[in-house]
């Protein structure tokens, strides 16, 4: 959808232009002609030097694909889907439901929301200090089997302490990739199986 776009804003404006050579070349001599595009070209390179750069960055994601039509992206500071592409702007419908234009000229940086690999799926517990020793070693082993027992799980989750402080309760992080867009669901059945298992082995999970 963005290359069609695209290609299509440039044939209109290339033909555009050879129209209008065409039409002048048929009143005036082709020297002249030559000497005025010439004049032309050089004063509107100069005023008109921001518009050459949309124009140039809108050819150019003609060829990088760093983005699509419907796909969630964030540039500058907007952040949404993308509605439409042209050769001078990108249109980008906000979560407000309001559309920004954004010349393409400005895009430099680009966070493609619809193209990530995985998903973070990080589910954080509180329990009682006196109950790590059993606890790590019960998250350890599950999160082998979690592989199996979720299948949108990527791989074995990490279990980490974010503050590294011991005191009646321990807080423990479990950082674990869900596939890309299931980071929200998992989340849930992550939860509800280490409640599970832990609860099992009477380890308590503080409030």
């Amino acid at each position: 959808m963005t290359l069609h776009g695209l290609l299509a804003s440039t044939i209109s404006v290339l033909a555009f232009v050879l129209a209008s050579l065409a039409s002048l070349g048929l009143f005036v001599n082709p020297a002249t002609l030559l000497w005025v595009v010439g004049l032309f070209s050089a004063g509107f390179g100069l005023g008109a030097r921001n518009l050459i750069n949309d124009f140039v960055s809108g050819l150019g994601f003609m060829f990088e694909d760093n983005f699509d039509v419907g796909e969630k992206i964030a540039v500058l500071e907007v952040e949404g889907v993308v509605e439409a592409v042209n050769l001078r702007t990108t249109s980008i419908r906000d979560p407000n439901g309001e559309l920004v234009i954004v010349p393409n000229g400005d895009i430099r940086l680009i966070r493609n929301y619809s193209r990530g690999r995985f998903s973070a799926t990080d589910v954080t517990i509180r329990i009682a200090s006196s109950d790590l020793g059993v606890a790590l070693p019960i998250l350890e082993a599950l999160s082998v089997e979690a592989v199996e027992l979720l299948p949108n799980l990527l791989e074995p989750w990490r279990v980490i302490s974010q503050s590294g402080v011991i005191a009646q309760e321990t807080e423990l992080t479990i950082l674990a990739r869900a596939r890309f867009g299931r980071g929200a669901e998992m989340r849930t059945r992550l939860l509800a199986l280490v409640h599970e298992r832990l609860a099992e082995a009477n380890v308590a999970l503080a409030d």
